[in-house]
């Protein structure tokens, strides 16, 4: 059995019970889970965050998981070309196409797949034993990630039933609940710059030079930064649980620019105090720095900066 999936059993084992729905009141706690698996295993904390995301999205919608023991995946990636789409058929939907970055493929059950339709962007809940037809298994070659297995599947199969289609036509992206499922993201980057942070300190030598402390002491204000952001932002999400004042949006464009920019300084700060000796010779420090820049590089960082300054020019949101 390989390492992700004994880590993954292990959450679904003793943790999965204890990730709060965001807005519940205990967000920041929902927070701390999922960075505390990512500063374990980014790849883990990515199959972790797609799953506790797919719940609070069922939520959101009023319904519940396919069976309680069903382990999940939100696979919404659009392509540049061609993509999922779904049309209607007698007894429901049929789903076909093509999907990239589908984390967790071979290791999760089913998974909320995003298609386009006549009717509007749609979400559904599929089982992937079912719907995957084929898998393009040269599609995920990476070297950071590698183990969150996100390849480009393709899908077919029997028709999908009205019971697991999830909410109406571009429900998923119009929601609240969207933006503060990507604020969540922002806590597993956080939590990998931790456990980079966090494996540093304990390959340090017994007295490293002031050039060493001063890049650890960088990289922990860095940490610390992020962490209070976060915890601004869970305490935010649960004094608006609907978005009524509308800054969902805003929020979760800040707190992932600031903890993207903040997790790729972390990155060069422990590169600078370790050295080449730690990112060469120890297999766990030299993944968690690949995985991190990957997980980092899918923050849409042009794109969200001039949406923020869009919504800052013409909402106002500024102090």
């Amino acid at each position: 059995m390989s390492r992700v999936k004994v880590m993954l059993d292990e959450f679904f084992r003793t943790a999965v019970s204890d990730v709060p729905l965001p807005g519940s009141g205990e967000t920041w706690r929902r927070f701390e889970v999922l960075s505390l698996w990512a500063s374990r295993d980014l790849s883990v904390g990515r199959l972790v965050e797609g799953h506790v995301d797919a719940l609070a999205i069922l939520a959101e919608a009023g319904m519940s998981p396919f069976n309680e023991v069903a382990t999940y995946g939100v696979w919404a990636a659009r392509s540049r070309e061609g993509g999922t789409s779904a049309k209607r058929v007698s007894g429901g939907w049929e789903l076909s196409g093509r999907k990239e970055f589908c984390s967790g493929s071979g290791l999760i059950d089913r998974a909320l797949v995003t298609a386009d339709t006549a009717e509007g962007y749609r979400l559904f809940d599929v089982a992937l034993d079912e719907h995957v037809a084929s898998v393009d298994y040269d599609s995920w070659p990476a070297v950071g990630m590698a183990d969150s297995v996100s390849e480009t599947l393709e899908f077919a199969g029997p028709v999908i039933p009205e019971s697991c289609v999830v909410g109406g036509p571009d429900f998923y992206t119009n929601r609240p609940g969207f933006w503060f499922g990507a604020a969540g993201v922002a806590a597993c980057w956080y939590g990998g710059a931790l456990g980079l942070v966090n494996n540093l300190m304990n390959s340090l030598a017994e007295s490293p030079s002031e050039h060493v402390l001063a890049g650890v002491g960088n990289a922990v204000a860095q940490i610390e930064s992020m962490r209070e952001l976060l915890k601004s932002t869970a305490d935010a999400i649960d004094r608006d649980p609907k978005d009524d004042e509308g800054r969902a949006h805003y929020r979760a464009l800040v707190v992932r620019q600031v903890v993207h920019d903040l997790a790729t300084d972390v990155l060069v700060r422990v590169g600078v105090a370790g050295g080449a000796r730690p990112l060469s010779h120890d297999l766990d420090q030299s993944r968690r720095a690949a995985d991190l820049f990957v997980y980092l590089s899918q923050h849409h960082g042009g794109s969200d900066a001039i949406e923020l300054g869009r919504l800052v020019r013409e909402e106002g949101w500024w102090h």
